[in-house]
């Protein structure tokens, strides 16, 4: 045998096994190849587009190993090194993989490849949306595009040229700055495309189709003038002007606070509905899920609204913290999402009430993030090892990871935050790179010492904080205790915010401590009498505490702490504590204190948007989290419970409270978006009672726009409404032929508070309107179903799990991602009570010897099977 044979001998074997064979964070080496060049010519073709791909490469390892480029679900055509076509037997094919023998160090590659975009349901390389081309390639889908290294460190230099009809396609775009463009033969024609920024392959993108645009212009800091436009599909361009607004505060909002300017001529966004990820930052073309550019005053929510901005400013943001500098590996993929979230979160805090906008975050990473971190997925936010690198597009690596950066800033400040971030893009401008360069970059340019900080990206789990207090009147010295529970872990170095709130002179002392042993102790001096502590200011960790407090000291953070997320978070841990009680004493009566404490909420001079968050529930995945083998049933009854009795007692204020926040003509403004809150909030506590029926109908005969409408909806859904029929029937008459719309009147159906949803669901399934290949459309029933009805979900007969098992058996062919993504709540099952447990669990088992697993799923199944 030649060397040759045996090297692809060895290369099949590793192939055969690698599908479902770790990869490791360890074992990470660079490529024994570098791509300088990238040359792109796309034949666009439902069911045949051709693919050219000419890379300029260089051999860097000093040995023979054959070129191995990845690559799936392509027909490969030729192959030539500089220009002379290769016979078969120069190189070796498999279903993941191209190799080839190379005796030379720097060549010309081209590869020709046929790929068929109608069938590629999976939504990853490129795909139909529509009548749209698109493509997808972040994590690894540039493999299904064409054989190439496929790997975040591969930096390279992409034109690309495509050709199509033009009566179908006449826009036709990529990344970059357009070079070249014309008609061909036949009603073809073409555009070409050069970036002249060196990027990794997953920032690839391609988008042709036809479309109405919204353009406009922005003019930067340097004086440099840069196009934007926004693709929509034909009728929607009216509601991308929110979009438009968004990206132009997102760009003067980089400059201002971090002096980072776009640096294309051209920036684009193209909206799709067929998109499994939120958006894709590829440079200078981000293709994103249309749910979060198009909104206008009558289709969209106050929330729609704002998600719109938020995402559209992740993505431009990312402009600086993913493109230009990137990731070295997936394993560093925090590295760019979780600054990105931060400076998005950041960004939305800046755009609208900042308190708010911080307890909404958190909310999200209680009551997602911290199960996650309890379930058999859990990871640190640099994972150690992966099988599908889609798995680890996680709550873990983006919200924690935002939390991780937020304590960084926390700990440097403003001035020094930013001395690092510019450090870090004058070293590694144009580089992939890690975390640890990221935090070196922090810690030089502040000379504050973040050794023992870097624990933070390798360890998994929410960290436990154990407190305690002890005061000495003798002395007038408060001493308060913080011990991490962290077993044989390394400690962490955590900040921990806190205010004492004297309780004889009105002071509020603050301090910012910083946790760096496994236990420490801190003295306060100058206390006539022992303060009440307001813990974790502004959430400065994202830690769980062991700590109780009295209602009374609750009731004092909750009017009386400088800080509005201490001030919110006494009153969840006040309705925790009831919530419960009630779980174990179902008959249990609610305390005065606590009827006490939501009065004066409801009669507080504060904001109407900070009082909708004080007066909202801890909602079920939050309380579950932190209940040992819960009963959800028993847990929702006590939720229930809760509302009730405060709708109840205090019905008049509640009716008070939401009279006076009646908006007659419909504004967009942060005051009358927080009315909307305020009044629907109390809106959904009225509706509990039969005597406030008619406050239902009323709103939604009157409503002037989708938050109201949609409040409606969801109240009478929850509370079996007499007319919700009628509602629902109106709405999806009115809505039929506005897709976004129709998700959430999908989601509202969903979430019917009757022994009927099973069977609306079968009937919903079979809709004209619904399809499991959308993304969209699976989540807004199928995945709405599993969050927001727990109580039928979790029904003790188990028909809830069953049928989220039949949607994934369909998807596991159809799209892995979104099937990975739906079958969360399953494999969180040990969370749950014993007879969920082993339901859930034989579920599960059978499943996976029901259908072929996709990699999304075996590496999710094996985990939550494993002993």
């Amino acid at each position: 045998m030649s060397v040759a044979d045996i090297n692809f001998q060895q290369i099949h074997l590793r192939m055969r096994m690698s599908d479902f064979t770790p990869r490791y964070l360890a074992d990470y080496s660079e490529a024994n190849f570098s791509i300088s060049t990238v040359e792109l010519t796309f034949e666009l073709d439902e069911y045949k587009t051709r693919i050219i791909n000419r890379m300029q490469m260089t051999r860097k390892a000093a040995n023979n190993q054959p070129l191995i480029l990845d690559g799936e679900h392509l027909t490969l055509l030729s192959v030539s090194i500089d220009e002379q076509q290769l016979l078969g037997n120069d190189y070796q094919v498999s279903d993941t993989n191209l190799s080839i023998v190379i005796d030379r160090d720097e060549f010309s590659l081209e590869i020709v490849t046929e790929i068929n975009p109608v069938e590629n349901t999976a939504l990853e390389g490129l795909f139909k949306s529509g009548d749209a081309y698109c493509t997808q390639c972040e994590a690894e889908g540039f493999r299904r595009i064409s054989y190439y290294l496929d790997r975040p460190d591969i930096m390279a230099t992409f034109t690309t040229k495509v050709i199509a009809n033009k009566a179908q396609f006449p826009y036709l775009l990529s990344n970059g700055n357009k070079i070249a463009a014309g008609d061909l033969a036949n009603g073809q024609h073409f555009v070409q495309w050069h970036d002249p920024f060196p990027k990794p392959c997953y920032l690839f993108a391609l988008v042709a189709g036809d479309f109405d645009v919204l353009k406009d212009s922005y003019n930067t800091s340097s004086g440099r003038d840069v196009a934007l436009e926004i693709f929509v599909d034909k009728g929607n361009v009216d509601k991308a002007h929110h979009a438009m607004a968004s990206l132009k505060h997102s760009m003067k909002w980089d400059e201002d606070t971090f002096g980072l300017e776009y640096d294309l001529d051209i920036y684009m966004i193209v909206a799709v509905d067929f998109f499994n990820m939120g958006a894709m930052e590829n440079k200078g073309l981000n293709v994103f899920n249309s749910k979060f550019v198009l909104a206008d005053e009558t289709s969209a929510t106050d929330t729609d609204y704002f998600n719109v901005e938020a995402v559209i400013a992740h993505e431009y943001f990312h402009n600086w913290t993913g493109n230009r500098v990137t990731c070295r590996d997936w394993f560093q993929l925090s590295l760019k999402e979780g600054l990105t979230v931060f400076r998005d979160q950041q960004f939305s805090a800046d755009m609208h009430s900042a308190a708010v906008t911080r307890i909404q975050n958190v909310r999200v990473l209680r009551s997602l993030q911290f199960a996650e971190d309890a379930g058999p997925m859990a990871h640190p936010i640099r994972p150690e090892k992966v099988i599908e690198m889609n798995n680890f597009y996680t709550l873990t690596v983006y919200e924690k990871g935002a939390e991780v950066i937020r304590m960084i800033h926390t700990l440097l400040g403003v001035e020094k935050f930013r001395q690092g971030l510019d450090l870090y893009f004058k070293r590694f401008d144009g580089m992939a790179v890690t975390c640890d360069d990221f935090i070196n970059a922090m810690a030089d340019a502040s000379g504050v010492d973040l050794s023992q900080f870097k624990h933070w990206y390798t360890q998994a789990g929410t960290p436990l904080l154990n407190v305690s207090e002890s005061f000495d009147a003798n002395s007038s010295e408060y001493k308060l205790t913080l011990g991490q529970a962290s077993g044989e872990k390394p400690a962490l170095h955590i900040p921990v915010g806190v205010e004492l709130i004297s309780l004889d002179d009105q002071q509020i002392q603050s301090s910012l401590l910083q946790l760096t042993e496994q236990a420490q102790t801190w003295t306060f001096k100058g206390y006539s009498q022992k303060p009440v502590l307001a813990l974790l200011t502004d959430f400065s960790a994202p830690v769980k505490t062991q700590f109780v407090q009295s209602d009374q000291d609750l009731q004092c953070i909750m009017t009386r702490a400088n800080d509005e997320f201490c001030r919110w978070d006494a009153g969840q841990k006040l309705l925790t504590r009831y919530i419960t009680q009630l779980m174990q004493q179902p008959s249990l009566s609610l305390p005065e204190n606590l009827y006490q404490a939501f009065r004066e909420i409801l009669s507080a001079d504060i904001s109407a948007a900070f009082k909708a968050e004080q007066l909202t529930l801890p909602n079920f995945s939050e309380l579950a989290d932190n209940i040992v083998e819960v009963d959800p049933i028993a847990l929702l009854d006590a939720i229930d419970s809760v509302k009730q009795s405060l709708a109840h007692e205090l019905a008049q204020l509640f009716l008070q409270q939401y009279q006076q926040n009646v908006q007659v003509d419909y504004a967009s403004d942060g005051t009358a978006i927080g009315k909307r809150a305020l009044k629907n909030i109390c809106l959904s506590y009225l509706s509990t009672l039969s005597d406030q029926q008619a406050l239902l109908t009323t709103q939604f005969q009157h409503s002037n726009n989708m938050t109201d409408s949609l409040a409606v909806l969801n109240c009478a859904a929850k509370n079996r409404h007499e007319n919700f029929s009628d509602m629902m029937s109106g709405f999806e008459q009115k809505w039929r032929d506005t897709t976004l719309v129709m998700d959430k009147w999908f989601a509202i159906q969903a979430s019917v508070n009757d022994e009927s949803i099973y069977e609306n669901l079968t009937q919903l399934i079979a809709h004209p309107l619904f399809s499991l290949k959308n993304p969209n459309r699976a989540r807004s029933l199928v995945g709405a179903f599993t969050t927001n009805n727990p109580r039928y979900f979790h029904c003790a007969s188990g028909r809830g799990y069953q049928f989220l098992i039949d949607q994934l058996i369909q998807l596991n062919d159809i799209n892995p991602q979104v099937a990975s993504r739906l079958i969360t709540p399953l494999i969180q099952f040990k969370s749950f009570d014993k007879h969920r447990q082993t339901m859930i669990k034989a579920k599960l088992e059978q499943f996976s010897k029901q259908v072929k697993l996709s990699k999304d799923l075996k590496e999710k199944l094996d985990a939550a099977l494993a002993p």
